[in-house]
């Protein structure tokens, strides 16, 4: 097992130092954070996190040299699976991390509001800051994360929007009748309205295997993943039925580590968990046609759905965005205002959703 290790370099001297030297020269604490995610550091918002987000903080701790931070890096398995950020962090095996909130819909299902809503935007930035001011607004996602121990600092969307990944052509919504079709959470719940059709839960780094051995025809992921994780060898089709950008990601501390740190070490850590928010939400967009491009060119073929073949998919489709907030309702948290608001952002932002989900609340 193989950690990376990091120190910030950083103007100062090391705590201890000041003993040696009569006390003249202002000390530097340096303090010791664990990073952990269960994907791969070869997944975009792992690489993004190690090679953006720690940089970051360590620039902006620089500035004033009161702190720097030993960073220990662990993805890929090395302390948690991809489902165990979330347990990882809450028992302190990671004192901060990149938890996929779609594996938890249970311990946290505010967080699963853009998920509900297909067929709104595609785009990764703006769905990614309407769900993170949604967090800021109403306190429901942040106490959630509470009760797991850990502290909220921003939500992330690494995807422009689910496609249909399948090892067979698939031209329109009659085609997935009968599909088994991997998936990672609410996104399996569009299938709900197609004949036949069952989901199969899945990680991301599953579905190739899934694919290639049978237990699924399909798979429900974006461009940029399916380049990344080399789809078009077991999938070599795909429906583009822009499904929409969801929030998948959310940056977490250990709450009893978040309670020891300096102000100033926090504030930073707030301030580059927006940015990277923003960072990796716009490369997710700037990869988006690349990774298409890339995957016709590896061999796939992709075939785009009609706007009427779209509409019929979303109307075939239960209320889950109704049920989801009613769900919340009922447990005393704002569901139906945070939908409310969330759609409402945007409609701001110049996106009409193919079903108006918080309309069907009335």
């Amino acid at each position: 097992m193989t950690f990376t290790r990091r120190v910030a370099l950083a103007a100062g001297v090391a705590v201890g130092l000041t003993g040696a030297m009569g006390g003249a020269a202002s000390a530097q604490e340096t303090i010791n954070l664990t990073a952990i995610d269960g994907y791969p550091e070869r997944s975009m918002w792992v690489a993004e996190f190690s090679g953006f987000f720690i940089p970051r903080v360590d620039e902006l701790l620089a500035e004033s040299g009161n702190y720097q931070i030993e960073w220990m890096e662990a993805y890929g398995g090395q302390i948690v699976k991809p489902r165990g950020v979330l347990e990882g962090i809450k028992l302190g095996l990671g004192d901060i991390g990149i938890v996929t909130t779609i594996f938890h819909s249970s311990a946290l299902p505010s967080q699963g509001i853009s998920a509900v809503t297909p067929f709104v935007s595609s785009d990764a930035r703006v769905v990614a800051q309407a769900v993170d001011e949604i967090a800021r607004e109403f306190p429901q996602m942040q106490a959630e994360l509470a009760a797991e121990n850990q502290v909220y600092l921003a939500t992330g969307v690494v995807l422009d929007t689910y496609q249909m990944f399948s090892t067979e052509p698939l031209n329109s919504l009659s085609d997935l009748e009968g599909l088994k079709v991997a998936g990672a959470g609410y996104n399996l719940r569009y299938l709900e309205g197609i004949p036949g059709a069952a989901g199969v839960r899945g990680g991301l780094p599953d579905f190739y295997n899934m694919l290639q051995t049978g237990v699924v025809e399909a798979a429900m992921t974006w461009p940029e993943a399916a380049k990344t994780f080399n789809f078009v060898e077991v999938a070599p089709y795909m429906l583009q039925a822009d499904l929409g950008a969801v929030n998948s990601k959310t940056v977490t501390v250990n709450a009893d580590v978040w309670e020891g740190l300096p102000d100033e070490v926090k504030e930073v850590l707030q301030a580059v968990s927006i940015e990277y928010r923003d960072h990796v939400a716009g490369i997710a967009m700037d990869r988006a046609e690349e990774s298409r491009q890339a995957y016709i060119d590896a061999g796939g073929t992709i075939v785009v759905m009609s706007p009427e073949e779209r509409q019929a998919w979303a109307d075939s489709m239960p209320n889950i965005a109704a049920e989801w907030a009613q769900g919340l309702d009922t447990a005393g948290a704002p569901g139906s205002d945070m939908l409310n608001a969330y759609m409402g952002k945007l409609a701001d932002a110049g996106f009409t959703p193919l079903r108006d989900w918080a309309v069907e609340l009335e």
